[in-house]
C-alpha cells in the first residue's frame, strides 16, 4: 500500500526534477490517491491530481504526461489525462484528446479493482451518445464507487464534482448543489487540507441562499493551493456573495498577481493571465467607492487588448472588455465614461459580448436623454437576439431580452412615462428571475430588481422602492446602487430607522473613497442633519 502524500516528497528529494515537482505539489494541497504504478510515477500523477481539483488543467497536463514518460504502462497516467480534458463546470469537454488516452490503457492484470472502476466510470464519461446524458451515466457510475469505497476521499471528490456538472440546466439544481456541497464539505471535515474539499464547497454554494455554508473554505482554499491562481480567486465567489469587498478585493489581487508570476515565471504569453480575477478585482473596487483604482484595473485590461491585437490576449482580455465597461458606468452612474473607454483597436466580440455592448451604449444614452442613439442601440440589440447564438448556463437568450426591457424602461423614466417604465422594469425582473442565481458582478449588467426600484423611487412610489431595493440587496448583498437606493426610499418614506443605518452602512464600506464621492457626501450630509 502506498503511504501518504508526504512520503512521496521525502523520496523526490532524490533528483533535482522530483524535487520541483515536488515543491509546486506541495502548493497544491494534500492528496492521497494510491495506484499500481511506481513511487516514481506516483508522485507525478499526485501532482496531477491536486492541480485537476483547482481546474489548473495545463498543469495537471502536464504532471500526468510526466508520469507515462516514466512509465508508458501506467494506465492511471493515460485516465488522468482523459480527465484533463473534461472541464464539467465550464460545459467544456474535449472528447477526442480524451478517448485517444484511454485507449492506450492496456487491460494490465496488475491494475486493482478500484483503478479499474474508475476507468470505467471515464469510459462512460467519453463515451458514445449526448454529452448530458454521458455526464450523468459518469455521474451514477462514480455514486457507486463513492459508496464501494467510503474511505477514498478521491471518489468523493470526483463524485461530489460529477454532480455539480449535472446540476447545470437542471430545474434540480438546488438540491443537487447542496448534496455536491455536503460531499464536499465532508471531505473537508476529514482532510481540511484536500484542495477539491473547499473549491467544490465553494462552487456548490455559489448562490444568494447558500453562500454561508461555505464561508469556512472560502477563508481556507488560497491557503490549500498557493501556487494555483484559480485557489487564490476562489474565494471571492463567496465573499461577493456576501458582500464581503475588503476579502473580494484580496482575493482577486492575490489571484491576479499569481497569474502574472506564473506567466513570467513560465515565460507564457500574456494570454495566460488570469483576466477573470482582474474583472472581478475591478467590481469589487467599484463597490468600495475606490473608483481611482478601479479604473486603474480597466486600464490594465485595455492595455493588454492594445497589446494583444490579433492575438489570444486580445480575445481572453477582450472578453471582459464590456462587463467592465457597464461596471464602471453603472455602478458610478456616470453615463458620460462611455466616451472615456471606447473598444481598443482588434476588439472582435462575438455576438453575447456585442449585445452587452449596445446595452451599455443603449441604456447610458437613454439616462442621458439622448433617445435617438438610445433607441438605435436597442434595435441593434433585438437584431443580434434575433440571430441567436450558442448559449450555455451564463449566456441566455433571456439576458438580451432582460437588456432590451431596460432600455426600454429608461427611455420611458426619462420621458416621465412612470407607469410604463414600471410595467418594462417588472416584466425584466420575471425574466431575470427565471435565470441561474447571481454569481459575482452581475452578469445582467444592471440587476433589474434595483433597476425597479428606481424606477418606483422616481416615480414618487418609496414603499414599493424600498421592497424591491430589499430584493435586490437579497441578490447582491452591499452594492452601494441598492444602498443607496434604500436609504434613499426610507427616508422618502420616512422610515428614519432604516434611512440612518442604510447610510451608516455607506460611510463603512465606503472608508477608503475619495471624500468627494457622490455617494460618500450624500451619506455623511444625512447623518450629519440627522
Amino acid at each position: 500500500m502506498l503511504r501518504a502524500t508526504f512520503l512521496l516528497i521525502a523520496i523526490a528529494l532524490n533528483s533535482g526534477h522530483l524535487a520541483q515537482a515536488s515543491d509546486l505539489q506541495s502548493k497544491l494541497g494534500a492528496v492521497h490517491f494510491p495506484t499500481s504504478g511506481s513511487m516514481k510515477v506516483q508522485h507525478h500523477f499526485i501532482r496531477g491530481i491536486a492541480a485537476l481539483h483547482s481546474f489548473w488543467y495545463t498543469e495537471a497536463l502536464k504532471a500526468f504526461e510526466q508520469s507515462i514518460v516514466i512509465d508508458p504502462d501506467f494506465a492511471m497516467g493515460y485516465w488522468g489525462l482523459a480527465m484533463a480534458h473534461n472541464h464539467p463546470l465550464w460545459e467544456d469537454q474535449d472528447k477526442k484528446s480524451a478517448k485517444e488516452a484511454l485507449a492506450k490503457i492496456s487491460g494490465s492484470s496488475k491494475l486493482t479493482q478500484r483503478e479499474r472502476d474508475y476507468i470505467r466510470a471515464a469510459r462512460l464519461l467519453f463515451g458514445d451518445g449526448e454529452k448530458r446524458m454521458r455526464d450523468k451515466a459518469y455521474s451514477r457510475a462514480m455514486k457507486n464507487i463513492y459508496h464501494k469505497y467510503p474511505d477514498d476521499l478521491e471518489a468523493a471528490c470526483f463524485y461530489s464534482l460529477s454532480i455539480l456538472g449535472v446540476s447545470i440546466n437542471t430545474i434540480d439544481k438546488l438540491r443537487l448543489q447542496v448534496e455536491a456541497g455536503s460531499i464536499a464539505l465532508d471531505v473537508f471535515q476529514k482532510n481540511p487540507n484536500h484542495p477539491c474539499a473547499a473549491h467544490y464547497a465553494i462552487h456548490a454554494f455559489d448562490s444568494p441562499k447558500l453562500a454561508r455554508l461555505a464561508l469556512p473554505s472560502a477563508k481556507r482554499y488560497a491557503k490549500i493551493a498557493p501556487a494555483s491562481h484559480h485557489a487564490q480567486h476562489m474565494p471571492a465567489h463567496i465573499f461577493v456573495q456576501l458582500g464581503m469587498w475588503s476579502e473580494a478585493v484580496t482575493s482577486n489581487i492575490n489571484g491576479w498577481h499569481t497569474s502574472v508570476e506564473w506567466v513570467k515565471k513560465q515565460n507564457l504569453p500574456l494570454s495566460e493571465r488570469d483576466y477573470h480575477s482582474l474583472h472581478w478585482l475591478h467590481y469589487a473596487y467599484l463597490q468600495q467607492g475606490r473608483l481611482k483604482k478601479a479604473e486603474s484595473i480597466f486600464n490594465i485590461q485595455q492595455q493588454d487588448m492594445r497589446n494583444g491585437i490579433n492575438s489570444k490576449s486580445n480575445f481572453r482580455a477582450g472578453k471582459y472588455y464590456h462587463r467592465m465597461l457597464s461596471a464602471s458606468v453603472i455602478e458610478t452612474e456616470q453615463w458620460e465614461l462611455i466616451e472615456k473607454f471606447p473598444p481598443p483597436e482588434g476588439w472582435q466580440p462575438k455576438i453575447f459580448s456585442k449585445a452587452a455592448y449596445h446595452f451599455i451604449l443603449g441604456f447610458s444614452a437613454a439616462n442621458q436623454g439622448k433617445i435617438e442613439i438610445a433607441e438605435e442601440h436597442l434595435s441593434y440589440l433585438r437584431a443580434l437576439r434575433e440571430k441567436g447564438f450558442r448559449e450555455n448556463y451564463f449566456k441566455r437568450i433571456e439576458n438580451l431580452e432582460v437588456w432590451e426591457l431596460e432600455i426600454q424602461a429608461a427611455i420611458k423614466l426619462y420621458q416621465k412615462d412612470f407607469e410604463t417604465a414600471i410595467k418594462l422594469a417588472k416584466k425584466a425582473t420575471l425574466i431575470e428571475e427565471k435565470l441561474p442565481a447571481p454569481s459575482g458582478p452581475p452578469r445582467i449588467l444592471k440587476p433589474s430588481y434595483e433597476l425597479l426600484g428606481e424606477v418606483y423611487l422616481k416615480a414618487n412610489k418609496p414603499v414599493q422602492a424600498q421592497e424591491k431595493f430589499y430584493i435586490s440587496l437579497l441578490r447582491h448583498p452591499n452594492r452601494i446602487r441598492s444602498l443607496v437606493g434604500i436609504a434613499r426610499a426610507s427616508n422618502a418614506n420616512r422610515n428614519r430607522e432604516t434611512a440612518i443605518e442604510s447610510y451608516q452602512q455607506l460611510v463603512h464600506q465606503l472608508k477608503n473613497a475619495s471624500a468627494e464621492l457622490p455617494e460618500l457626501k450624500e451619506a455623511r450630509k444625512f447623518l450629519k442633519g440627522k
